[in-house]
């Protein structure tokens, strides 16, 4: 099965797309994930894109769609895959649309502030990469990751005003995705406010998942 996650910064995309690779047994494809390694490999792309993402930018189609076609070439999404960040833009769906087929687009919905909420209080181990909360999910040790025992950080793009841009860009560039997909019968809506069970029972029952 082959789905994109839409909704803003925070909405908790990458949690259910997490529940959804168990579920429908394909990969997790996160660009935030595939810039942030670029940028940790110091790499042509990551040096070009590591200014925008701090400032709570978007990236450039061009650079975006390279990178998401390369990575859907790859063996373990002939099955199928989850796309979280990507398409941003119309532009983008109709990129992704000439070189593979959707089946069903989840719109991850969630109000501006339960978003600040949620990332305002997130922490990210600076090693392995695993996310903590302040407030619903906190590490054992203080500072410290449960998983690996590396630091915990506060990401520049997690800081109020970044998000607030984040959340400014999504609106003005993302959301007529929605409308989109909606013309296409393809959009699946479902609320990400409640406790992370709710959701993925909300997941699975539209896509009719037992």
């Amino acid at each position: 099965m082959k789905l994109i996650f839409l909704g803003p910064p925070g909405a908790g995309k990458g949690t259910l797309a997490a529940q959804g690779v168990v579920i429908c047994k394909v990969p997790h494809i996160s660009t935030g994930a595939l810039f942030r390694s670029a940028i940790a490999a110091m790499s042509p792309v990551g040096c070009k894109v590591k200014p925008i993402i701090e400032g709570g930018g978007l990236v450039d189609d061009e650079t975006t769609i390279l990178l998401v076609k390369e990575r859907l070439a790859q063996q373990d999404t002939q099955r199928g895959y989850i796309l979280d960040g990507f398409p941003r833009t119309i532009f983008q769906a109709e990129a992704l649309a000439t070189f593979s087929a959707i089946d069903k687009v989840i719109n991850v919905d969630i109000p501006d502030a339960t978003v600040l909420e949620r990332l305002l209080g997130r922490r990210v181990c600076r090693n392995c990469g695993a996310n903590f909360h302040i407030t619903f999910h906190k590490p054992k040790q203080e500072h410290h990751c449960d998983v690996c025992g590396g630091e915990l950080f506060i990401r520049k793009d997690d800081q109020e005003g970044a998000i607030r841009k984040r959340l400014e860009v999504y609106r003005e560039q993302t959301l007529p995705l929605i409308a989109y997909y909606r013309k296409q019968g393809l959009l699946l809506d479902i609320d990400a406010r409640g406790p992370v069970d709710t959701v993925v029972a909300n997941f699975k029952k539209a896509l009719g998942i037992s």
